[in-house]
């Protein structure tokens, strides 16, 4: 909690007055987190309908870096419309999919038999066993819904791609001209469930390791200083994790958001910095003092999240969290979240009785 408030204060301090509401120009910074990205979808969906918000730049991990290339393509296909379209069909076809994949699915909040098998069998098995062939459903779907080729060229959007090299455990991150299905594909590979996948003769795991989503380089990247973080990741959790399904959920809770308090962390020192006399002299040093960081959590929004599988993806449950995505955007568009008209704190602590909203 310290931390937090130590990071809010850095920020606070950095912010300038605020302008227009919603902001005009919004980059995206989109977390990952298994089937929970369908929430991310939700916001999406809702500020996609707002004509007044247009996307400068969009970073992602994992799932938030899915969501943010079926966005970006969408855009350069169908404008908004075509964006809307093409991530509903995409989220739509990834559960269908899911459904003729072993251990695909786990069922709401009470774990499944073929999930409960799944967790016993990567403690002793890798997906190099039992998956020689690196069969991935992603790789097709990404293929179809998504002409990597017009997408580097055209740039509809800034696009921000992580992944963590599993030789040094650091970030790299993917620019526009780089974007490829590989790249893409190895931001959302989980060690103990998929292929490490090799770009460059260099192997690499999922990017919610390392940078979940990328900040500062979103930071650097966009023209607008308005970021929307959507937080996908339950950060809190109640109750104590006694089964060896629950610790190891609540393991990689931990360390995706480990990586996003990192990043945090380096927006709130380069925010500290731009408060010197260089913050008014040049173009950077006035956007990092103008950053506003404001932010949709998703856990704030729907209850025992944290104990909720991020391999679900039963529709229903899909369906769920898209609604909840939809209503917490809407609930911010209104500007009735408290960082609609206040100075920024990214990493507010949320206590257990705050505000849940019903879809």
């Amino acid at each position: 909690m310290a931390m937090f408030e130590q990071i809010g204060r850095h920020l606070d301090s950095a912010i300038g007055p605020r302008g227009a509401w919603p902001p005009r120009s919004l980059s995206l910074g989109l977390q990952g987190g298994g089937s929970f990205g369908a929430f991310t979808w939700g916001v999406l969906d809702r500020l996609l309908e707002d004509e007044r918000v247009r996307f400068d730049t969009l970073s992602g991990a994992s799932a938030g870096a899915i969501n943010a290339v079926l966005l970006a393509m969408g855009l350069a296909e169908g404008g908004r419309e075509g964006a809307r379209e093409k991530l509903a069909r995409f989220w739509k076809r990834l559960s269908q999919a899911a459904a003729f994949v072993p251990f695909a699915n786990n069922a709401g909040l009470t774990p499944s038999a073929a999930s409960r098998t799944l967790s016993f069998w990567t403690r002793f098995v890798s997906p190099y066993q039992y998956n020689p062939f690196d069969l991935n459903p992603l790789r097709i779907l990404l293929n179809e819904e998504v002409d990597f080729e017009r997408l580097r060229k055209e740039r509809s959007v800034g696009l921000l791609v992580a992944a963590t090299r599993v030789a040094d455990g650091r970030a790299r991150i993917f620019g526009n001209d780089e974007i490829t299905v590989d790249s893409v594909i190895a931001s959302a590979s989980l060690p103990l469930l998929h292929h490490a996948v090799t770009i460059e003769d260099e192997a690499y795991w999922d990017g919610g390791y390392s940078a979940n989503p990328p900040l500062y380089e979103l930071a650097v990247a966009s023209k607008t200083p308005e970021l929307l973080i959507v937080q996908i990741t339950p950060m809190q959790r109640a109750a104590i994790p006694t089964t060896s399904q629950e610790i190891m959920r609540r393991l990689d809770q931990i360390a995706f958001n480990s990586s996003l308090l990192m990043e945090t962390e380096r927006l709130a020192h380069q925010s500290e910095l731009a408060r010197g006399l260089s913050g008014f002299l040049t173009p950077d040093g006035r956007k990092w003092r103008r950053l506003a960081l404001h932010r949709i959590v998703a856990e704030e929004e729907i209850e025992r999240l944290s104990e909720a599988s991020a391999s679900n993806l039963d529709w229903n449950f899909l369906s769920d969290l898209k609604a909840h995505g939809r209503a917490a955007a809407e609930y911010w568009l209104a500007g009735k979240t408290a960082d609609s008209g206040a100075p920024i704190k990214p990493l507010r602590a949320q206590s257990s009785d705050e505000r849940l909203l019903t879809a």
